[in-house]
């Protein structure tokens, strides 16, 4: 039964997820948190942050390993093909059909009118992401860190992986001197 979810849930991903990655975290982010629940929404921001950080279409990315952590290695096969076969026939398809139609006022307007409604499903998801960051860190810290971030990435053009990678570090610093100043108040 989990390999048909996984299949269903991955494919609907595939087929509806119009614009590449940005527009597939909304689609993953609904079947595997709110409708499968095999994630919670802290789990699933830091396999979001982890994928950014590797190359590779974050959609295969992430279902190949939540696929591999509910099914193991075929869950992971399973999802990773779910992902990809609904592109791989849409795209022979598509492109073969509309080259024909290229010039046609109604095929620009169909991939214009596609931007923001995908805007709006990453507005969304950015709302809940900050809700959340807020709960952990507070409404000042997060305000703060996201604009630390967008000044970062889009003023200096720092890439999105370093800051990930680096907040990673840092987490993983204060994770550290914590546990040693738990030692140290125990001895």
């Amino acid at each position: 039964m989990k390999q048909i979810q996984l299949f269903l849930a991955f494919f609907r991903v595939g087929i509806l997820g119009y614009g590449g990655g940005p527009s597939s975290i909304p689609l993953v982010h609904k079947e595997v948190v709110e409708k499968y629940k095999w994630m919670d929404d802290n789990d699933f921001a830091d396999l979001l942050a982890l994928a950014n950080t590797l190359p590779g279409p974050i959609a295969t990315k992430m279902a190949g390993y939540i696929g591999y952590r509910v099914s193991g290695v075929f869950g992971m096969l399973n999802a990773v093909l779910a992902t990809i076969v609904p592109t791989i026939i849409l795209m022979i398809i598509l492109l073969t059909s509309l080259a024909s139609f290229k010039d046609k006022q109604w095929v620009a307007g169909m991939t214009q009118a596609v931007i923001p409604v995908v805007g709006v499903m990453l507005a969304v998801l950015t709302w809940q992401f900050t809700t959340k960051a807020k709960e952990g860190l507070g409404w000042l810290y997060t305000f703060v860190l996201a604009a630390a971030t967008y000044v970062f990435m889009e003023l200096l053009g720092v890439h999105p992986g370093i800051i990930i990678a680096l907040l990673l570090l840092a987490a993983l610093m204060k994770k550290d001197s914590a546990k040693a100043e738990d030692v140290e108040e125990s001895t």
